[in-house]
């Protein structure tokens, strides 16, 4: 218990949290305070591109082995479990509607980039280094989910299933393709490739997520403050419990596949976090009778500042004492 709050109060006095915080401060206060949209778009995209080119670099310093492959195979089946794991618990645990249950299930699926970025710089910060192709689990997680929200509703609502041009909508999601194809890119040029362009992409990395997170901050404290009457008992528990069930996930898999530390820990945030860039856009297209409040309130209001202050040190210390051996 002492590591843990150690590595909170660590995590919580970090530049990242601090903006985070100063955003939900500022949100609460009813400040003026705002990003242009173009702005918090183009960070994104920046953010995506960043983390997709240097993970492909850092594969191929790796090199392809068994545990990449496997590594990619379990994140995929787990982004697939998860939204009905998920959708179980929010039927037992509140009264949302079978399609509002099954967008909510979509984005604990699929993962949080951004909370990805958090849990590597603080392993970073401690020396514990996560398997380079991680980044590549992350990407393959992104659209399971999402098919598995939709088999949900189709099942449980009578629809219609999915068909050709919806499923290619969801592939073809900005978010992904942006991910993936900036790890291809960086598998393909490697390491000469990143230091041609290391001065734009990891030099400034930290400072754009900053100003991202404060981005962040100001959406989820407006989010809480205008969608209170969506959080009820039951929903508010939904959003802390659902990320410590899905990390228990990712630190059994973890270990079955011989992660290090901060693999185990990194795969564990990827499994406890809920998306709020590439599934909420893919659910207004495939769902648009599904509550945006709802979903967004949940992944980004609760289970996000939920990651970042609680989740990621006890993730990091729970993977210290499994996987530290």
């Amino acid at each position: 218990m002492g590591e843990i709050l150690a590595l909170a109060a660590d995590n919580l006095l970090s530049p990242l949290i601090l903006f985070f915080v100063l955003g939900l401060a500022a949100a609460f206060a009813r400040s003026d305070l705002t990003f242009p949209e173009a702005a918090a778009k183009a960070m994104s995209i920046y953010l995506l591109f960043a983390i997709g080119f240097k993970g492909g670099a850092s594969v191929v310093a790796h090199g392809i082995d068994g545990g990449l492959i496997l590594s990619l195979l379990a994140g995929a089946l787990l982004s697939a479990l998860i939204p009905f794991i998920a959708y179980a618990l929010l039927r037992v645990m509140t009264n949302l509607s079978t399609i509002d249950a099954a967008a909510v299930a979509g984005h604990y699926g699929s993962i949080s980039i951004v909370t990805f970025v958090a849990c590597s710089t603080a392993l970073t910060g401690r020396g514990l280094d996560p398997e380079g192709y991680m980044v590549a689990v992350a990407a393959i997680m992104e659209a399971p989910a999402i098919l598995s929200a939709l088999w949900l509703v189709s099942r449980r609502a009578g629809g219609s299933g999915m068909d050709g041009d919806l499923l290619r909508e969801i592939l073809l999601n900005g978010s992904i393709v942006l991910l993936i194809g900036s790890f291809l890119i960086g598998g393909i040029t490697g390491d000469e490739g990143l230091e041609k362009i290391a001065s734009f992409i990891v030099a400034p990395f930290q400072g754009v997520l900053c100003l991202f997170l404060l981005d962040m901050g100001l959406v989820a404290g407006r989010g809480l403050r205008e969608s209170g009457k969506y959080l009820n008992r039951g929903v508010f528990i939904f959003g802390m419990i659902m990320p410590l069930v899905g990390a228990i996930l990712g630190l059994v898999i973890g270990l079955l596949l011989g992660l290090s530390v901060g693999g185990v820990a990194l795969f564990m945030t990827l499994c406890a976090s809920a998306s709020y860039i590439a599934v909420p856009a893919a659910m207004r297209v495939a769902l648009p009778e599904a509550n945006p409040s709802i979903y967004l309130t949940l992944s980004l209001g609760i289970t996000f500042p939920f990651n970042l202050t609680i989740g990621i040190p006890t993730y990091i210390a729970v993977a210290s004492i499994f996987a530290g051996g």
